[in-house]
């Protein structure tokens, strides 16, 4: 028996809308009019005898059918973008695609880098630093360095280590009049925020019990470097998250307030990449010196150990 497929383009469009849950929004991906995507689509319930999408008035909603079959679809498109890029990039190319949050790649990678190029002369570092989740199979990114993980089977997952949140500030926020000797009194201080991240501050003033603070009424940063700059400055109080601040504690230029009062950072750090790629050379020369570093990483290999008894 001949087994036909639906058109690729219907197929295409659906995969589309269905991901980004409109209509205009596939259009706009895929370059085509909106009435365009609503015809494939419709093309396609013909051809499949099944209604994939409930029309709203001003937004669609998969039916049940239509969530079934975009699991199917999507994993299919996933597949054919991985096997064309395997395609036409050779397994042994010499540029390593990196994509990791700025703060850590300042921070920690980048000063490391040095001895990566001494065992690997061979392959070219590219870091790409975004706060926005790694997307393998639309962006050219051989692997990532993450908080948290997926439940998606076609990714492979590395446990790093799982870090501390404590408050810090510059010695000199501590010489001036306003009182900074308990939690309680950073409520007459300036928080330093990190908006991709400000459940940070919330949690940690949960679970210290701390009442009467407002994590969002301070200034607000785009990442932790930013944030713990500023501290540096004088100018407020930041979270700090090893391996982020290890630097400046030791030439303190920071200090760690309340050390009876830390907490485990929400989520693990992850190095992440294609599960059908974890016998490229590159990746694995990489994979293999990262773990070197944090075990060799004084502090990070501290975090590292306590693996076992944080979930995931």
């Amino acid at each position: 028996m001949v087994q036909k497929l639906p058109p690729l383009n219907a197929l295409r469009s659906f995969e589309a809308a269905a991901r980004l849950g409109s209509f205009k929004k596939a259009a706009e991906e895929l370059n085509v009019s909106q009435s365009a995507i609503s015809h494939q689509i419709k093309l396609l319930e013909d051809v499949l005898g099944l209604a994939l999408f409930v029309r709203r008035p001003r937004r669609v909603e998969l039916t049940e059918a239509g969530q079934t079959y975009r699991e199917a679809v999507s994993e299919a498109f996933e597949k054919l973008i991985e096997g064309t890029r395997l395609l036409l990039r050779s397994e042994g190319d010499d540029v390593l695609t990196i994509q990791t949050y700025s703060t850590f790649a300042i921070r920690w990678l980048v000063p490391k880098l040095d001895s990566f190029y001494r065992k690997h002369p061979d392959i070219e570092v590219r870091l790409i630093t975004s706060q926005w989740d790694v997307d393998f199979v639309r962006g050219d990114i051989d692997l990532a360095i993450v908080i948290g993980e997926s439940d998606n089977k076609n990714l492979h997952y590395e446990y790093l280590f799982s870090p501390l949140l404590f408050p810090v500030c510059s010695p000199s926020l501590l010489s001036k009049d306003v009182q900074l000797k308990q939690p309680q009194d950073l409520a007459e201080h300036t928080i330093l925020q990190v908006y991709p991240s400000e459940e940070d501050w919330a949690l940690w003033l949960k679970k210290t019990g701390v009442e009467g603070v407002d994590p969002n009424s301070g200034l607000s940063f785009d990442s932790y470097d930013h944030a713990l700059k500023t501290a540096v400055r004088g100018l407020g109080v930041a979270l700090a998250m090893h391996p982020y601040v290890s630097e400046d504690l030791s030439s303190g230029s920071l200090i760690h307030l309340f050390p009876d009062q830390v907490i485990e950072a929400p989520g693990n750090w992850n190095l992440v990449y294609p599960a059908s790629r974890s016998e490229v050379s590159k990746i694995a020369h990489f994979t293999t010196w990262v773990r070197e570093e944090i075990e060799n990483d004084s502090e990070l290999s501290r975090y590292r150990k306590r693996a076992a008894s944080i979930p995931a």
